[in-house]
């Protein structure tokens, strides 16, 4: 379905001006000239370019939003949507790599990094027997110039010595595990939350939005490695997971 489309208005005058606006913003969006993360002019701003009631331009910009083109974020305006993206359920992935799948640029940013002695809640995330030193980090991942997820880690220090001496300023703890570390077992959990106060903040969204929540734990051997929890604004992430028939 075309996203141009007859409206209701008063006069051809107001439907001519609703399809010129939608022509005109579609168009930049599609042929790369605003890419993803591009703030679209507020609509006092478009009120005044095209002559136009502010209802007018409401329609086309919710018009693009519902075709998937434009997100609307109340106090901030319009943005050009960014690509969804996919991750493999069953795959320890690079979030580097699913973002420049994107085609946009990718940058980390360390918020947190703290080494101490396991309490109880780090012992069952990481199912330890016994306390011990672990490595707590928080993070945020950029697709671009918007967030992309939050991460929340702790490492096992007992089973990854090495880490506690890493600043994790110019790579994310998930690579950097990956190139040495073995990882022979992992577990992943899905489910979804409302963005709190915190999260919202973080991820540049409103309070109360929906987010996809992916915690994972790892195992060498006998050995828990990590538990992260990543947080992504689940208007923007979708998880597949490809499967065959049992054989059992």
């Amino acid at each position: 379905m075309s996203i141009i489309e007859t409206v209701d208005a008063e006069g051809s005058e107001a439907v001519s001006l609703h399809q010129r606006i939608l022509s005109d913003i579609s168009e930049k969006i599609l042929s790369g000239a605003w890419p993803p993360g591009h703030r679209i002019p507020f609509e006092h701003e478009l009120t005044a370019e095209y002559n136009c009631s502010r209802m007018t331009v409401n329609k086309a910009l919710s018009q693009l939003a519902k075709a998937g083109l434009i997100e609307r974020r109340r106090r901030s305006g319009s943005f050009v949507r960014r690509p969804q993206s996919q991750a493999a359920v069953l795959e320890i992935h690079d979030i580097r790599i699913e973002v420049e799948a994107l085609g946009l640029a990718y940058r980390y940013q360390r918020l947190e990094r703290l080494k101490r002695r396991s309490n109880a809640e780090d012992r069952t995330l990481l199912e330890l027997a016994a306390s011990g030193p672990v490595l707590a980090l928080k993070g945020l991942h950029f697709a671009g110039q918007r967030p992309f997820a939050h991460e929340q880690r702790l490492i096992n220090l007992a089973a990854v010595a090495e880490a506690g001496e890493e600043e994790f300023l110019d790579i994310a703890p998930g690579p950097w595990l990956i190139g040495r570390v073995p990882w022979s077992q992992a577990e992943h959990r899905i489910r979804a939350i409302a963005a709190s106060d915190h999260i919202a903040d973080v991820l540049d969204i409103e309070a109360g939005a929906p987010c996809l929540v992916v915690e994972r734990r790892t195992w060498s051997a006998e050995h828990p490695v990590t538990h992260v929890r990543f947080i992504y604004p689940a208007e923007s992430h979708t998880l597949v997971a490809r499967f065959t028939p049992s054989q059992g």
